[in-house]
Parts: C-alpha cells; sequence; structure tokens
C-alpha cells in the first residue's frame, strides 16, 4: 500500500472542497493523509509515496500567504522518486489564472518529484460536476502506485 499525503490550503473554503472530493476518489482503493498547510512540514513528505498539494491562488498570481513558509522549506528536502499532483481553486478574472498550482508543480519538479497528473484548476466554488472530476482526479492519482 502506498503511503499517500494531501496538504492544502483554503481561504474560503473552495480548495477544501476540492481536496475532499479528491480524497474521496482516492479512498475507494486506499488511504492518503490529510493536513492543512499549517499543521504539516515540508521535510514530512519526504514520508511518503505519493504527495498531493492543493492551494488557492492568491492576488494576480501569488501562493497564499500561509503556503510560503513550506514552499520555502521544500528547499531543503529530497522528493526523487515520489510521484506527486497539485489542484486548486483559481479566479478567471485574474491574468494569471491558477497560476499557485503551476507554481507547487514547479517546486515539486525542482526537487525532484514526478508530477504525474497535469494540474487541476477548477473556477471558484466547485459545482457538483466539478467534485466529480476531483473525484476522478484522486482515482486517476492513484492509478500510478503499485497494489500491494
Amino acid at each position: 500500500m502506498a503511503r499517500l499525503i494531501m496538504v492544502y490550503a483554503s481561504m474560503t473554503g473552495n480548495t477544501l472542497d476540492m481536496a475532499e472530493a479528491i480524497v474521496e476518489g482516492i479512498n475507494e482503493q486506499e488511504e492518503v493523509v490529510m493536513k492543512d498547510v499549517i499543521e504539516v512540514h515540508a521535510d514530512e513528505l519526504e514520508n511518503y509515496d505519493g504527495i498531493l498539494l492543493g492551494a488557492y491562488t492568491w492576488g494576480d498570481g501569488d501562493l497564499p500567504d500561509e503556503f510560503i513558509d513550506f514552499y520555502e522549506e521544500m528547499n531543503q528536502i529530497n522528493l526523487k522518486g515520489k510521484k506527486a499532483a497539485v489542484f486548486g481553486s483559481c479566479d478567471s478574472a485574474y491574468e494569471q489564472v491558477g497560476a499557485a498550482v503551476d507554481i507547487l508543480i514547479q517546486k515539486l519538479i525542482d526537487q525532484g518529484a514526478e508530477v504525474i497528473l497535469e494540474g487541476l484548476k477548477i473556477e471558484l466554488t466547485p459545482t457538483e460536476e466539478d467534485k466529480e472530476i476531483c473525484r476522478q482526479f484522486g482515482r486517476d492519482f492513484i492509478l500510478h502506485f503499485d497494489k500491494k
């Protein structure tokens, strides 16, 4: 069984709604540890086979403030051999739509992780259809791990 962790930040609840739906998809076959970014240190990621990061985009294309320390801590870790994916809520009213997702994907790659799914960006509050997309994202994520 693969060890999986999800680390997320949510201000309005949109990214949390996405996270919960992704966990539902994963939990159909595996289990995942789900933590708010303020409750975890980046070095904990080294203890897992699979990493999911979720963040809303703040302002014109920034990471949320609560993700900054974690993001900077990631400079000190080695994620070689880890599989990862990123998701987040976004707002197309801004020029850079869902930039936090792209920033986190690049950081994972920089630290050696293999990003196995395209970043998932959902506009504002997830609809029921969006939540099914999130559940499928979770199902697709676990397909990349051997069943033991």
